[in-house]
């Protein structure tokens, strides 16, 4: 076997913590070969030192027939290794051909940017790779499906032989992602090789020919896609299922307060459920696949484009987050430090800023009552701090959470959306949030929540509603909540053995 890559024993700790140990990676050249794992299992690390971003403490990198010391990002390239980041990197404000030669010009003899050298050079690039963009046009113009071809043709450019893809088909169309599979078989019939490294197992048994899987920083298994079993690849990923914990408590669930009809926007389409008074609503899917933006939207951060929303009977206009609050609505964001903590108030002041955006009218604000409203909410919730007065940046990210939901409990809302409510908080927290979840869905507060951790669905879940490329898949009631039942759904393996005929296989 010709292999492009070998790398043996790689091992990393970082501050004492084992992220990768002793994994070993063989890609064969001229394949496309699928890097899997679930977040966390090291796959980003392993990356990260084959191109030089992150030193490894153990092991060898073999590349093209030589072997890599010291791997530095400008040794990486130079190799001939491009990594094309799920981030798209561009300077927005320049056209596309300048994109591809940045940092690599093309000037005439009197040492001034030869541009029209460097778009012709574009157009025959372009031509030969069957690509159809204007080289001419504002990259902040172009769709993302062009700009992740971009990326890649300006690795081509750079002489690239191995081309690292990390989740590039998450912003995609269908038609955008066929268009970019289209550009990978033709490279690879050049000669070129792709790792792949992508949950979407469709499009890893539509493109790739071999697999790797890594799972909490160790190889767990490898072989030939055509060999392989979806089914076996997601059990390998997902590993054993984690058992439910004793947090989760049934609960009698009152009347329906939201239901949402065929709604459509930004990111999702066609989606319908309805949400009881004290129901536990979990939605799941890989990054990108629009529970994050179904959330966004019925909090009124985004406008509806089809469907309807109602609330406690009452049809809810999308598209502003003040009728969403005057409904009854709140909503934690999934980035607390930027998007919810305030860090130059109190602890008083960040949690009665909802109540009084809600009630404006009211120009004066009683210390003392709202005091007295922290102190009732500081006990319930358990929070742990000093005094009302002392900024919220002074408390740990569990503590800062529980402020947050206490400023929509403040304002006495009945729904309350939660886009993963325990990014960022260690172990002990987490736990302590998942308690205060049951404890509102027991006094009759609906909670929907967004969360990548299974862990997180099985604690506190009545029913779960897995996502995938923006559609609604699966619906999962509680006993149902496992790694592999999610995983099959939220990588769509379930779909590959329908298709493949092997669906008794479930």
């Amino acid at each position: 076997m010709d292999y492009i890559l070998k790398m043996e024993g790689i091992s990393k700790s970082f501050f004492g913590v084992e992220v990768l140990h002793h994994v070993h990676l063989h890609v064969a050249r001229g394949t496309v070969h699928a890097l899997l794992g679930e977040n966390g299992a090291g796959k980003s690390t392993l990356m990260n030192i084959l191109g030089g971003v992150y030193t490894k403490d153990t092991g060898s990198v073999v590349f093209d027939g030589e072997t890599l010391e010291d791997i530095t990002i400008k040794k990486a390239e130079a190799a001939g290794i491009a990594f094309v980041h799920q981030e798209l990197n561009f300077f927005n404000t320049l056209p596309v051909y300048e994109n591809i030669f940045i940092g690599r010009e093309l000037k005439n003899k009197f040492g001034i940017l030869d541009k029209p050298r460097m778009i012709e050079e574009c157009e025959q690039l372009f031509h030969s790779l069957g690509v159809h963009i204007n080289p001419r046009a504002q990259v902040s113009e172009l769709p993302t499906g062009e700009k992740q071809i971009i990326q890649i043709v300006r690795a081509i450019h750079l002489k690239a032989k191995l081309f690292i893809l990390d989740e590039p088909t998450t912003a995609l169309s269908n038609a955008e992602i066929e268009h970019l599979f289209t550009l990978i078989r033709r490279l690879k019939d050049e000669g070129a090789t792709f790792i792949f490294i992508s949950h979407k197992m469709p499009e890893i048994f539509a493109i790739c020919d071999d697999f790797t899987v890594l799972r909490n920083g160790s190889l767990i298994s490898e072989g030939h896609i055509k060999n392989a079993n979806p089914l076996d690849i997601t059990r390998d990923i997902a590993g054993k299922s984690l058992e439910n914990s004793n947090v989760y408590q049934p609960r009698e669930l009152g009347k329906i307060v939201l239901e949402v009809s065929h709604l459509t926007g930004l990111g999702f389409e066609d989606i319908s459920f309805k949400a009881r008074k004290g129901e536990i609503i979990g939605l799941t899917g890989l990054q990108g696949a629009g529970s994050s933006e179904l959330l966004q939207t019925l909090f009124g951060v985004n406008r509806a484009l089809e469907g309807t929303v109602t609330v406690q009977g009452k049809e809810l206009k999308t598209g502003s987050i003040k009728r969403a609050m005057e409904a009854g609505i709140g909503m934690i964001p999934s980035n607390r430090k930027e998007n919810s903590v305030i860090p130059l108030m109190s602890l008083l002041e960040n949690e009665y800023i909802s109540e009084h955006q809600l009630s404006f009218k009211h120009q004066y604000i009683s210390y003392g009552k709202e005091k007295n409203k922290f102190e009732k909410i500081k006990g319930d919730m358990k929070i742990k701090c000093n005094s009302p007065d002392d900024l919220i940046v002074s408390l740990s990210g569990g503590n800062q959470q529980k402020v947050i939901v206490g400023r929509w409990l403040n304002t006495d809302c009945d729904i309350l959306l939660m886009d993963n409510p325990t990014q960022g908080i260690d172990v002990g927290a987490k736990e302590e949030i998942y308690q205060l979840m049951l404890r509102l869905a027991s006094i009759g507060k609906t909670i929907i929540f967004n969360t990548l951790e299974i862990a997180e669905l099985q604690k506190t879940a009545d029913v779960v509603y897995v996502f995938y490329h923006g559609k609604m898949v699966a619906e999962l009631p509680h006993e149902d909540i496992n790694e592999e039942n999610v995983m099959m759904h939220a990588t769509q393996a379930v779909q590959v053995l329908k298709e493949g005929g092997s669906e008794n296989d479930l």
